[in-house]
């Protein structure tokens, strides 16, 4: 019994989730010269658009650089948005939900400045 009441539970999700329909959506324009952009937007919100080129060399040849932004309902209900470029530097991402980087304390500048500018000597080391 327990387990016709799950089949049937399950059943009963499964038919209420319906695909997500895509409200625009621009294919892949890809050009010979290497670059391209695409896009697309959903009815739930959620939002993605890109481009690039491979246009930049890096120290292993060739490397992909692109630009984009996409969006989405998080499930507390924020709207969380994100622009970001990908190239020879890595992946940077950038939206207002991310953490920020904290100021460095004026003393703890000061004394990284200090070692900075007063370097260790180096000590020759010796053998026995």
């Amino acid at each position: 019994m327990f387990l016709a009441v799950l089949a049937l539970a399950a059943v009963a999700y499964a038919q209420e989730q319906r695909p997500i329909a895509i409200l625009r959506q621009a294919h892949p324009d890809i050009h010979p010269e290497g670059h391209y952009s695409h896009s697309f937007e959903t009815e739930n919100g959620i939002y993605q658009q890109e481009q690039g080129s491979a246009s930049v060399r890096g120290e292993t040849g060739n490397v992909v650089a692109s630009q984009g932004s996409y969006q989405y309902t998080a499930p507390d209900g924020q709207v969380i948005q994100v622009q970001y470029t990908a190239d020879q530097n890595g992946f940077q991402a950038q939206g207002d939900h991310l953490p920020k980087a904290h100021p460095i304390p004026e003393a703890i500048a000061r004394a990284l400045e200090y070692i900075r500018t007063h370097p260790q000597p180096v000590e020759e080391q010796r053998r026995f």
